[in-house]
């Protein structure tokens, strides 16, 4: 597996990783940056690079993984990383590029889109949809039936109720409870 992206969010990934999958290289656009952790940075990738292995886009910005998957899907697949201490149905779908980190929890009849980040211990009940460059920060809840547009941001240990559709490109922000549906590109903070 190829890894794009040598700060934070790269080593909590380059961290969970079955010791059995072998990282083949790290890029990223930083030129400054020439290690993380034990992998050495090998900078921007080369335009006529060849990916022999799937690439794994782990940076934290959700335009940034939109962007790089755009941008790199013509020439790669992308790698779908599960940590083992995650409680995961065998009745959902997980698109490819998703991270599930240690022990989330994701429930029957979900569905989680590609590139979606669902952070530690952060839960996804039942039949929740989950939409492509998400990220679902550390302890947020989905209760079930909830919907969650591409792009946004639950942030931490905040709640959305059940059967509540959050837009795209939303941010919600640490600890609220989200009610009611909001449109594409809300902000909301505390109870709502």
């Amino acid at each position: 597996m190829y890894i794009f992206g040598a700060s934070g969010h790269a080593r909590a990934i380059i961290d969970i990783l079955d010791p059995k999958v072998k990282v083949s290289g790290v890029f990223d656009d930083n030129s400054n940056i020439d290690k993380i952790l034990d992998f050495p940075v090998s900078g921007p990738v080369p335009d006529n690079f060849e990916f022999d292995a799937p690439l794994f886009i782990a940076i934290g910005s959700n335009k940034g993984r939109k962007f790089l998957y755009e941008k790199f899907s013509p020439r790669t697949n992308f790698g779908t990383i599960i940590h083992e201490s995650s409680l995961i149905s065998r009745y959902t779908t997980i698109g490819e590029g998703t991270v599930i980190m240690e022990r989330a929890i994701v429930k029957v009849n979900s569905h989680i889109g590609k590139q979606v980040i669902v952070n530690t211990a952060a839960s996804v009940d039942h039949d929740c949809v989950v939409g492509d460059f998400v990220h679902i920060a550390p302890q947020a809840t989905l209760c079930g039936g909830a919907e969650i547009g591409e792009g946004s941001l639950v942030g931490a240990n905040s709640t959305v109720l059940p059967g509540v559709k959050v837009g795209k490109w939303c941010t919600i922000a640490a600890g609220a409870v989200i009610s009611k549906d909001l449109p594409d590109g809300a902000s909301q903070k505390g109870y709502g």
